[in-house]
């Protein structure tokens, strides 16, 4: 077994793993450094540097070590992911090498921190996009979205928060245009309704339910219990599927 020199004792603990890891798996080879040079296509004055602690030996050259020593590739790589991130630590700290034979060894920016910082920057524009698109689906497009629901400020008396008598009063506006009607406060067909929900669409549906002689409570916007069972009644009385959610058909019903 080959007699080591001393790893430099300013080596970060990380790379001191590392190298003394390589150095088990080339004693276990049998290898000198110019048959290992000859194997794996490193020289073997890189591989005494990579040895010795000097430099950071490629990815490519710890699996070509660890294939010829009969290693598990996977811990030495595991090994060398973690040793490049804190050599790249020092290297920003110590800045870039100088001196002759710099070049080789150089630490560089870990590629797959790169790679995943990269990843996510991407990700992130393009929710950022989805949400802004959807924001612009929906402020432009209110026939077809549903109404927005009950904010919790509408159903609890915290303080700052509005009172029932401080909420937007609705009117009923009963009439009929093209053989439709319409009270007033929304004149949507599409819009989605269901308990919780809050808003003039909510209250126009209470009119109408108002006008066909049904119960949906006062009219003040909020979609209730009351307004729930009014709306069941209303599918009932239509054929329509009772479920108390106010689509297309039960809006066709309401405006008959």
């Amino acid at each position: 077994m080959s007699r080591w020199k001393g790893l430099p004792e300013e080596l970060d603990p990380r790379v001191r793993q590392l190298v003394v890891r390589l150095r088990r798996v080339k004693d276990h080879s049998g290898l000198s450094l110019r048959r290992l040079a000859a194997k794996t296509g490193y020289s073997a004055s890189s591989w005494e540097r990579y040895l010795a602690g000097r430099s950071l030996p490629p990815r490519e050259a710890v699996e070509a070590m660890a294939r010829l020593g009969g290693d598990d590739p996977t811990r030495l790589l595991a090994l060398h992911e973690v040793a490049a991130e804190a050599w790249g630590t020092v290297a920003v700290h110590r800045g870039p090498p100088t001196g002759p034979g710099s070049g080789t060894g150089t630490p560089r920016p870990h590629g797959r921190a790169l790679r995943i910082t990269l990843i996510a920057g991407s990700v992130a524009l393009v929710l950022a996009v989805a949400a802004a698109v959807l924001l612009a689906v929906r402020l432009t497009d209110g026939e077809g979205a549903a109404a927005a629901p009950l904010a919790p400020s509408a159903s609890t008396s915290a303080p700052g928060s509005p009172t029932q008598s401080e909420r937007p009063g609705y009117t009923c506006r009963a009439e009929r245009i093209d053989g439709r009607r319409y009270a007033g406060n929304s004149r949507t067909r599409k819009a989605v309704l269901a308990e919780g929900h809050a808003g003039p669409e909510v209250a126009e549906a209470q009119c109408l339910l108002r006008e066909a002689d049904l119960a949906p409570g006062a009219v003040d916007g909020i979609f209730g219990p009351h307004t729930k069972r009014a709306v069941k009644e209303l599918q009932k009385r239509s054929g329509l599927v009772v479920d108390g959610v106010i689509g297309p058909h039960t809006w066709k019903a309401l405006r008959e």
